[in-house]
């Protein structure tokens, strides 16, 4: 069973509709680096996006 990924980091930006390429791009570039992001709207405002970075 693996382990589960460990957060490094959290960050509040402001919403925009192309973070998600952003994102994306960052994932398939540092997979290797055994770095994964993640993306998603903050729960209290919809305004905010949260991205996470993740170590596996």
């Amino acid at each position: 069973m693996q382990d589960k990924p460990e957060v490094i980091s959290t960050v509040k930006v402001q919403y925009q509709p192309d973070l998600y390429k952003i994102v994306d791009a960052l994932n398939r570039n540092l997979k290797y680096d055994q770095l994964m992001f993640g993306l998603a709207l903050d729960r209290e405002n919809q305004e905010m996006a949260v991205i996470t970075i993740y170590r596996t």
